[in-house]
């Protein structure tokens, strides 16, 4: 067994080999993958808005308490619509992407505006439920800026935009 371990044995040598195997093959969708999924939780939880069937409803009523709950949840709704038909279709990626990071950062004013909803017992490290759903907006605000340091300059419409080009041969062995 030590030889096989030792200094680049054979299990090291295709473990290496098998590593940049999975790297070539998972390298080319992992951003469209994430963009696409991305896209699809923005149509659903958009479309639950809309329809007037959305669990959260009364949260981002309670957000906004000067705004009308029967308009702004279902306009939120449709900008939420809206913007994951432009994820999944790949369309206006560099105006739909800063929007989505923007209204992603705007969830976290359920913080200020209702925060005995978010914290139990009014501490700031105890979470709640709806705490830990609101917070979990980090995770999609990070995958959010890592699509736009991806996404093409250039417009769908005027060439091939999406998926990035996969790295030469030598960018995947470092």
């Amino acid at each position: 067994m030590k030889t096989l371990l030792r200094g680049g044995g054979l299990l090291v040598r295709l473990g290496g080999a098998a590593d940049a195997g999975l790297v070539r093959v998972l390298r080319p969708a992992a951003l469209p993958s994430l963009r696409i999924l991305l896209g699809v939780l923005f149509v659903w939880f958009g479309a639950l808005k809309v329809a007037g069937v959305s669990p959260v409803a009364a949260m981002v009523a309670g957000t906004l308490p000067w705004a009308d709950p029967h308009m702004v949840v279902p306009v939120l709704g449709a900008v939420e619509v809206l913007l994951g038909a432009a994820l999944v279709s790949g369309v206006a990626l560099r105006l739909a992407l800063p929007v989505l990071a923007a209204h992603l950062c705007g969830t976290f004013l359920t913080f200020v505006m209702l925060p005995g909803l978010m914290f139990a017992q009014g501490d700031p490290l105890l979470l709640t439920e709806d705490g830990e759903f609101v917070m979990k907006n980090l995770v999609l605000i990070g995958a959010t800026l890592a699509l736009i340091a991806h996404a093409p300059s250039r417009s769908r419409n005027l060439g091939p935009a999406w998926p990035l080009p996969a790295p030469s041969r030598a960018a995947v062995k470092k």
